[in-house]
């Protein structure tokens, strides 16, 4: 759900073209399936479109690929961790860790607290990124 949040943000401030995200799981449980019906419905009210997205698994070449790891909570981070080289640990952390309203909490796993939170936490983090970027 993070992953169609902040399309939808970086598409709405004209910045979608100059940020790749991407989103994974720790994981191989829902490798190829679409996000659940409840998931989908309660991103769909808020105005998000996460029907496109598609479960895959963290691959090695995502640690070296991308500039930033975020995870949802601490077990992601430990897991990421364990499996990332040493020249990409640095780049883990804890996508709650940015921000003083949230610090250093972990993402719910019931979708529309979760949504909110992201949805909010995404918003400020947003702004930070394209005040970096056009500089």
């Amino acid at each position: 759900m993070a992953e169609g949040v902040l399309r939808k943000m970086l598409a709405d401030a004209a910045f979608s073209e100059k940020l790749e995200i991407d989103s994974v799981g720790t994981h191989d449980y829902h490798v190829g399936e679409a996000p659940f019906e409840m998931a989908i419905e309660t991103a769909r009210r808020r105005g998000y479109d996460i029907t496109h997205l598609v479960a895959r698994r963290i691959r090695p070449h995502d640690l070296d690929h991308f500039d930033i790891i975020l995870g949802m909570d601490k077990a992601n981070i430990t897991h990421l961790k364990t499996v990332a080289p040493t020249r990409c640990k640095q780049k883990i952390e804890l996508l709650l860790e940015y921000g003083d309203e949230f610090h250093d909490q972990e993402i719910s796993g019931k979708y529309p607290q979760t949504l909110q939170t992201r949805s909010k936490f995404l918003r400020r983090q947003l702004a930070i990124v394209i005040a970096i970027q056009g500089n």
